[in-house]
């Protein structure tokens, strides 16, 4: 079956949903991209200056074009759209093509937000169904749990800040734990910077004047900012409960048993469980399903429920669906209040790699 056929089955499944068609612009300023979607989509972009020097890109993502054009045609309350079209990006994987052939469905404005994810996930899981794919596993997981767990933690604001906004960069977030498992609020690279500097001024005359004050009176600063004295001396259990948090990972049947197994053992007091219906509800289907607290940290945007689906056959496996919860992002596009929204995208390419 080729990826028309493919297409056409999934978009009939998409119209019946009530869902209506849309046509998101293909040209999208860079920035837009970069500043929303993360690091990791900025490599992989196709850009170019236009004639005024402007940074655009060839859409990467349909998602962020699709919430372009609601925002542009001054859309009000809730939108269900769907889309066919194309996402130009570069892979990691030198043998793929740039253009990625993709069907998709957004539902932007809603204020029905558990009904709305549980929409999305059924509407992609009766279009595989409906194309007969055979095989399928899902990840599933919901990046809110983050937050969550670090505004009931105690520590200080700026860690949760930090925590928070660089959940997102997996080697910087580990650096960071790290830090705050030793108890030191300053960057390793800084501290490392003010040792060396720290060395070499011990050697010179302590009564000798730099900028006004002594060297014994900076060397006695240094040594103060080097030992860190807004240090948290929570850290190093903070850190192991966050990590012991990101290390849960079950099939999704098990995935309340762990999770209130978790905030008990740490003495947590969070009713959370009831945001995860939609998932909760896929522990009836026959699909694998997994559960995991650190699935999701690859793309920015996402702010709640995150999946992906994977089918398999004989000769290979292939990712063919992505989607999830992105209600920052409008705000950040240019809308002047908070639009909660919802999608998820099929790849035709990996549906055809997965039948050749």
């Amino acid at each position: 079956m080729k990826s028309k056929n493919y297409s056409e089955k999934i978009l009939d499944v998409f119209k019946k949903k009530g869902f209506v068609f849309s046509e998101p612009d293909v040209l999208l300023d860079s920035n837009y991209i970069i500043q929303r979607s993360g690091e990791n989509f900025k490599k992989l972009m196709l850009t170019f200056e236009d004639d005024t020097g402007k940074n655009m890109c060839l859409r990467p993502d349909l998602t962020v074009a699709a919430c372009v054009k609601y925002l542009k045609e001054n859309s009000r309350g809730a939108s269900k759209i769907y889309y066919s079209g194309q996402a130009y990006r570069r892979s990691n994987n030198s043998k793929e093509s740039i253009i990625n052939d993709q069907v998709g469905l957004e539902i932007i404005g809603s204020k029905k937000k558990l009904s709305d994810d549980k929409e999305i996930i059924n509407t992609i899981l009766k279009s595989i169904d409906k194309i007969k794919i055979k095989n399928v596993s899902i990840n599933i997981g919901d990046v809110s749990l983050f937050r969550q767990l670090i505004d009931s933690l105690n520590m200080p604001e700026r860690w949760k800040l930090r925590l928070i906004r660089h959940f997102w960069r997996p080697k910087y977030f580990e650096d960071l734990l790290n830090r705050l498992e030793t108890n030191s609020d300053i960057d390793l690279i800084t501290v490392d910077f003010d040792k060396k500097k720290f060395s070499e001024m011990k050697k010179l005359n302590q009564n000798q004047e730099i900028a006004g004050r002594k060297i014994s009176e900076i060397l006695s600063r240094f040594d103060k900012k080097i030992r860190d004295p807004r240090s948290f001396a929570e850290g190093k259990k903070t850190a192991k409960i966050i990590r012991e948090f990101l290390k849960i990972s079950c099939p999704i049947d098990q995935m309340d048993k762990n999770l209130n197994k978790f905030f008990k053992k740490n003495n947590i007091k969070k009713n959370i469980i009831k945001n995860l219906l939609p998932m909760k509800n896929l522990s009836k289907s026959d699909y694998k399903i997994i559960f995991s607290t650190n699935f999701g940290r690859d793309i920015e945007y996402y702010t709640g429920m995150v999946f992906d689906i994977w089918a398999s056959t004989n000769k290979n496996k292939q990712e063919i669906a992505r989607g999830g919860r992105y209600d920052n992002l409008l705000k950040s596009l240019g809308s002047k209040k908070d639009v909660s929204a919802v999608g998820a995208a099929i790849n035709l390419n990996n549906l055809s790699r997965l039948m050749q």
